[in-house]
């Protein structure tokens, strides 16, 4: 497998990991440690991703060099519903510009846009290479594509790496996939243990 999966070794990210872990985390406290993992994955994800632009600013004390993000490069966020929805939600206040993609993957992608895509858990059975596929056939190369995954198993990863070997994958944990599709240690169910229910 080349993937490029990175775990960061973020201190919150592992506390959150850790809540979300434990079978008797309240649903209120899994929610917000859902969010909480997506929005820490995303900040990490973004720190050499995004695009700046370097120019002079006229501060206090004189002109000196300031970098702003560089909204010439829109970014498009799409979601694997429902409960990637979550992931997004906890990272809005990181992402500084962003257009919300539900459903059916546009047909209007530009070419200079980024793409921050939320799956929940990537497993053998439930990853993202439909998706990865419908993108890659509109000319969406795989270095523009942030993957955002609360977690992966190793025979999902393994999927995702037949198809697009070059994917970047940002995720808090790696597990084992048994035989059985169960994922252990896992974080459970999310669509039982979110407090927001989705009908």
């Amino acid at each position: 497998m080349s993937l490029k999966v990175i775990v960061p070794p973020h201190p919150l990210i592992k506390h959150w990991l850790s809540i979300l872990r434990e079978k008797n985390t309240p649903n209120i406290l899994y929610s917000t440690g859902y969010e909480q993992i997506g929005k820490w994955l995303t900040y990490e994800a973004l720190r050499n991703w995004l695009p700046f632009k370097t120019t002079e600013i006229d501060s206090t004390y004189g002109i000196t060099k300031g970098e702003f993000i560089d909204a010439n490069y829109p970014i498009r966020i799409i979601v694997q519903t429902p409960e990637g929805l979550l992931l997004w939600q906890g990272s809005r206040e990181v992402i500084p510009n962003g257009s919300l993609t539900l459903g059916e993957i546009p047909s209007d992608i530009k070419d200079n846009e980024g793409i921050i895509f939320y799956s929940d858990i990537i497993s053998k059975e439930n990853n993202p290479t439909k998706i990865l596929r419908k993108l890659s056939n509109q000319g969406v190369k795989s270095n523009r594509i942030l993957l955002i995954s609360c977690i992966c198993s190793d025979k999902g990863l393994n999927e995702v790496a037949k198809e697009f070997p070059e994917q970047n994958i940002y995720t808090s944990c790696i597990d084992e996939e048994e035989r059985t599709n169960l994922i252990k240690p896992g974080i459970g169910n999310p669509i039982y243990r979110l407090s927001t229910k989705f009908g």
